[in-house]
């Protein structure tokens, strides 16, 4: 009898997919490829990085912020080929496939629309392709947008049902402090959901030219699945393996306990 599959649902960050390139990718397929095969778990995968990767090949454009909004729908329309390009060369260097799915906050909150994605996603996965969702920021606009992608892979998470969301970041989990600013500060390795008055402390709010969400998003999403009893983990993602890290039990990164 064939064991029962789980669903994790993993979100990678613009500072990842920009910095990590083609070789993190792949090992982040590679890592897929394990998942499925030695732990039975099927992925769900959001992914940023496509404005970021377009306003690289803009010198013009590199170092403005803020960009105005027409400017943010081009690039992303420039961009998000080329992501989709470097997760496809990925997961068929392992035997996979990939497939694009973009997102508007409507299509999450009309009811038809959000069935549509759910019966998309599940026959995809039947199929044994890997989603790889984004928000789609050629059309969303500042009044009907998620905000990030982060708040997107803990919708999706809810939505799907996910046993855990991950978020890949650039750090190793939530520290006690800005660990870049204060060297004594400690990494929380274990939260029992996610209080308000956590959510209070300066220095969460975060971002840079690439990303836009910061700790403070990664902690709301990580609220928003807690409370749908879907445990998650902020892990550093170009940690050695980190993915089959979490799967063999590991203690990595910030568990954030539903």
């Amino acid at each position: 009898m064939a064991k029962k599959k789980k669903r994790w649902v993993v979100k990678a960050g613009s500072n990842m997919v920009c910095s990590g390139g083609a070789l993190l990718l792949r090992s982040w397929a590679q890592q897929i490829a394990k998942l499925r095969q030695d732990h039975h778990i099927e992925i769900i995968w959001v992914t940023s990085g496509a404005i970021a990767s377009a306003r690289e090949k803009f010198p013009t454009l590199k170092d403005k912020k803020p960009l105005r909004l027409n400017e943010k729908q081009a690039l992303s329309a420039i961009g998000q080929p080329m992501v989709m390009d470097l997760y496809n060369l990925a997961l068929q260097s392992e035997g996979l496939r990939g497939a694009q799915v973009l997102l508007t906050y409507d299509d999450m909150a009309h009811i038809q629309r959000r069935t549509n994605l759910r019966n998309t996603l599940q026959t995809l996965l039947s199929w044994d392709i890997v989603p790889i969702l984004n928000e789609n920021d050629t059309v969303a606009t500042d009044e009907i947008k998620f905000g990030d992608n982060d708040s997107l892979s803990a919708r999706v998470a809810v939505h799907m049902k996910a046993e855990r969301l991950v978020i890949l970041t650039d750090v190793d989990g939530l520290y006690t402090a800005n660990p870049t600013e204060e060297p004594d500060a400690e990494l929380i390795s274990h939260l029992k959901g996610v209080p308000k008055k956590l959510l209070q402390q300066p220095g969460l709010r975060g971002g840079s030219l690439r990303g836009t969400g910061g700790m403070y998003s990664k902690l709301l999403a990580a609220q928003t699945a807690t409370r749908k009893k879907i445990d998650t983990y902020l892990v550093k993602g170009d940690a050695s393996s980190v993915l089959l890290e979490l799967a063999r039990g590991r203690a990595v990164g910030t568990y954030v306990e539903a």
